[in-house]
């Protein structure tokens, strides 16, 4: 059992499946927050409200979420060697995984923001406040527990893509299961991958579980 491990590859390989989380994470974020924004205040009577803006992203949101991961890597790979210069590694990754996921946390922040209170935003409004101070002093506070809670659905779902990433010489757990364990029919190679993968998983849930009943004032 476990014959066949080379702990110094399966460390490399982890390290990859963390870094490419992470900063996938970083940038899903920040991009899913910004078009998230831009859906709820360009719905109907939001603050920008305009129909034909709302769904232009609406559009572009839907097509990307639509999208088959592994088929958007390839679809990307033109983009990725551009950026990059090369379509391999942890690195290369990155474009596929952020442009993958944030129009799906778009969307997790969009809900996150028609939750707060409109009472909220209509007396920061009477009290003369501009559209920025209602944004980062009212909207991004009051959804912070929703936001955490949708990063964290988030960051497991990009951890899978990783994983998907890896089938394409990406790097990570995925990729050393697939080309070390799989096609070599290195099975216990495949078994320690996945354990380690799941291990990952519940190291994120604990974490934005244990952020967001922080934030959760209620």
């Amino acid at each position: 059992m476990l014959t066949n491990i080379k702990m110094e590859d399966i460390w490399t390989a982890t390290y990859e499946t963390f870094y490419m989380t992470i900063i996938a994470l970083i940038g899903t974020a920040i991009i899913g927050i910004i078009l998230g924004l831009l859906l709820y205040l360009t719905s109907k009577d939001a603050i920008w409200e305009n129909t034909t803006f709302n769904v232009i992203v609406a559009s572009i949101v839907n097509v990307f979420r639509a999208i088959p991961f592994i088929i958007l890597i390839l679809l990307l790979f033109p983009f990725t060697n551009f950026l990059v210069g090369t379509v391999r590694g942890p690195t290369a990754a990155l474009p596929a995984l952020i442009i993958g996921s944030a129009p799906f946390y778009a969307r997790l922040a969009e809900i996150a923001f028609r939750e707060v209170d409109k009472g909220v935003i209509e007396a920061a409004k009477s009290m003369g406040a501009k559209t920025s101070t209602i944004i980062f002093k009212v909207l991004i506070p009051e959804s912070k527990p929703a936001l955490v809670s949708g990063l964290t659905v988030t960051a497991i779902a990009l951890i899978g893509y990783t994983a998907m990433a890896g089938v394409v010489g990406a790097g990570g757990l995925g990729d050393y299961a697939y080309f070390h364990g799989f096609q070599r029919r290195q099975f216990d190679v495949v078994l320690l991958c996945t354990i380690l993968i799941l291990i990952i998983v519940f190291i994120f849930q604990f974490i934005g579980d244990f952020i967001t009943n922080k934030m959760d004032k209620r």
